[in-house]
């Protein structure tokens, strides 16, 4: 599993760091999303397949 993130596109909800806490983080100026980690363990899937459905602005692209 491959994770990107869209910056650009994201709205702040904060949706993916309460999903999937471990992959995902939130800047602190702006609550922006920020990856942390690209290539998430297989533990971590479902909280990221999650993360991508519930995310508004669509800014999470998983790739299998």
């Amino acid at each position: 599993m491959k994770v990107r993130l869209d910056q650009d596109r994201c709205v702040s909800s904060g949706q993916c760091v309460l999903n999937a806490p471990a992959v995902f983080d939130q800047r602190d100026e702006d609550g922006v999303a920020v990856l942390l980690v690209a290539d998430p363990d297989e533990d971590q899937a479902d909280d990221v397949r999650q993360a991508a459905e519930l995310c508004p602005a669509l800014a999470i692209l998983v790739e299998e």
